[in-house]
């Protein structure tokens, strides 16, 4: 199978402007994002709306595409990408543009979701190490059936442990943490993006609940890799600090 990975930079964010092109370890963070990407995947891009991170792809030598800035979400500016690249592939990857850490072996996982037929979207999942990060609202769950799909994704602890106090529920189940890695075959990435939000997305604020509303088939791969995504000026502190114990 022909996989491209497409990695989504917006420079405007609320909580961080310019957060592609802030300085991790002596690089920009889209640049570590870039090369972590490269690694594994043969065809890489970055889908932005804002002439700073293209110049600034292309200065390290990676490849860039310029899209509109009105897409209000990164999986509408990635098919906006792929259509303006030359070439055709049979799964598009959905690398978020804030993950300078994410490993080789999360992306192996991902694609390997598609030796199914099946398998319409993937993502992954890591399993909790605490109850008091498993009940954080910002660290979406993933409840899967028997064969690795979705069954849902929420921000509240699920499924509910009858009869225990919640600080032992992980003992008696195995919680699973959402990480927000995707990969569409190409002709789903087309139709998801054409499908209105849903009632269950706009309660929780999760975009994959509109494809699972509408029928699409999720496969959940699983890492024990954490990643270090970067969301504020101190979150990428705490990556320059993360960086420091990899050298």
């Amino acid at each position: 199978m022909k996989f491209i990975a497409i990695i989504p930079a917006r420079y405007a964010s609320t909580r961080f402007p310019g957060k592609p092109l802030a300085i991790l370890g002596g690089k920009p963070v889209i640049q570590r994002v870039y090369e972590q990407v490269t690694s594994v995947i043969k065809d890489v891009y970055v889908a932005t709306d804002d002439q700073r991170i293209l110049d600034a792809v292309e200065a390290f030598g990676g490849k860039a595409i310029m899209t509109s800035p009105d897409h209000k979400s990164g999986t509408d500016r990635i098919e906006e990408a792929y259509n303006k690249i030359p070439g055709e592939w049979d799964v598009i990857i959905n690398v978020q543009g804030d993950e300078p850490f994410i490993q080789p072996s999360q992306i192996e996982a991902l694609c390997q979701c598609f030796n199914a037929e099946e398998t319409q979207i993937a993502t992954l999942g890591k399993p909790f190490e605490s109850m008091e990060a498993a009940q954080n609202p910002n660290s979406p769950k993933i409840v899967t059936d028997n064969n690795g799909f979705a069954l849902y994704f929420s921000r509240s602890v699920i499924p509910h442990v009858r009869g225990k106090e919640p600080a032992e529920w992980l003992k008696h189940f195995p919680y699973l943490k959402h990480l927000g890695l995707y990969a569409y075959r190409t002709e789903v990435l087309h139709q998801v993006t054409q499908l209105p939000q849903s009632s269950l997305e706009i309660a929780e604020s999760l975009e994959q609940l509109r494809w699972l509303q509408n029928g699409y088939r999720i496969r959940v791969g699983t890492t024990n890799v954490e990643t270090v995504g970067i969301d504020t000026p101190e979150d990428l502190e705490r990556a320059e600090a993360f960086l420091a114990t990899l050298r």
